[in-house]
């Protein structure tokens, strides 16, 4: 289960198409997409830029929200916001992960290029100065419910190389129309009262207070072993639910039942680890058994989460012999989830 290190806090996060932005280690097609804040070589004359006004948002389904451009081409020299609902819950920080939905238009054109609603949130990770400038400057002090309207110059958007993926260019302004669903702290460690298994016959853990520490697992005397992924939260976070395909970073320890601890971030210096929750590897993020997508998924960020995983959830026949790990080794993990993307 051996991951990448620290890619998620270096990643200017968004795991989407069109704002998909790069790590410390990602590939040139990534790099290629990630917005910059170098100088556009577009400036509109004052005479030319448009008012926020000729952006309209029609909610007749609330569900798949859609914007229209009265005016094309739609041109900004910085961004700028209207806000078409105050919301009413928590402020988004400057160094937050906000998560939203957004419908998101090429100003130029006047088409849609892409919405996320009635999918998962896409999340914005503020304190990472690679992120979405422009977004990241609508985003921050904002409070969870609200609703607006975000005109992005290319400046403050995709810079000079702009988005070949997505057919954006360095002309183009591009406007959105955003709904702030969440937002909460990068975490480094998780708090709260911790509590067992309801189930007698699962393994006890506990974990020491602090950043990065490895748990302490007992195994129960029965001999009985799940032959199906069974997860359960020894503490219950206050984050959205994990989504399958999301990155996730977090603090773990995994032990064989009735065998060692063979693996834990605690052993790689206590540095969180960040992974796809995907089996197998896509978009240049490597995969994870399939326990661990089963035993994660649908846990609230700011978690700790016992996983028990049978053999065939995990490395399957034929084990993982340098971790030491049998075809036939039930495994255990108590997992942290810090974040997910």
């Amino acid at each position: 289960m051996r991951s990448t290190r620290l890619r998620l806090v270096a990643a200017a996060v968004v795991p989407l198409a069109l704002l998909t932005a790069c790590g410390d280690d990602a590939t040139d097609a990534a790099s290629s997409s990630s917005p910059t804040t170098a100088a556009s070589p577009l400036t509109v004359a004052p005479d030319k830029v448009t008012p926020i006004t000729a952006a309209a948002v029609s909610q007749s389904n609330p569900a798949k929200p859609t914007m229209k451009l009265s005016t094309t081409p739609f041109q900004v020299n910085a961004t700028t916001t209207k806000v078409t609902k105050q919301g009413t819950g928590k402020t988004v920080g400057a160094k937050d992960i906000a998560y939203v939905s957004y419908v998101a238009v090429n100003g130029t054109s006047g088409k849609t290029i892409e919405s996320t609603f009635g999918k998962p949130n896409a999340a914005f990770n503020l304190g990472n100065p690679g992120t979405f400038p422009g977004l990241v400057k609508a985003l921050k002090g904002k409070k969870v419910g609200t609703e607006m309207v975000v005109a992005v110059p290319p400046s403050e958007g995709f810079g000079a190389q702009g988005n070949k993926q997505v057919g954006i260019t360095s002309k183009d302004t591009m406007v959105f129309f955003v709904k702030v669903n969440d937002s909460m702290p990068l975490l480094t460690e998780i708090k709260g009262k911790e509590k067992q298994p309801s189930d007698e016959n699962l393994p006890r853990a506990t974990v020491p207070a602090g950043a990065g520490k490895e748990a302490k697992i007992t195994e129960p005397k029965t001999k009985e072993r799940p032959t199906k992924t069974v997860s359960e939260e020894l503490i219950t976070g206050e984050g959205p639910k994990v989504v399958e395909g999301q990155t996730v970073l977090v603090s773990y320890t995994g032990k064989i039942w009735g065998g060692k601890v063979f693996d834990s971030t605690a052993k790689q210096g206590g540095q969180p680890a960040t992974f796809a929750l995907q089996t197998g590897s896509a978009g240049g993020q490597q995969g994870v058994v399939p326990g661990f997508v089963k035993g994660l998924a649908g846990h609230p960020v700011g978690s700790r989460v016992l996983v028990v995983m049978p053999p065939a959830d995990g490395y399957g026949k034929t084990g993982n012999p340098q971790a030491g790990i049998k075809g036939t080794d039930t495994l255990i993990f108590v997992v942290d989830i810090l974040a997910a993307i």
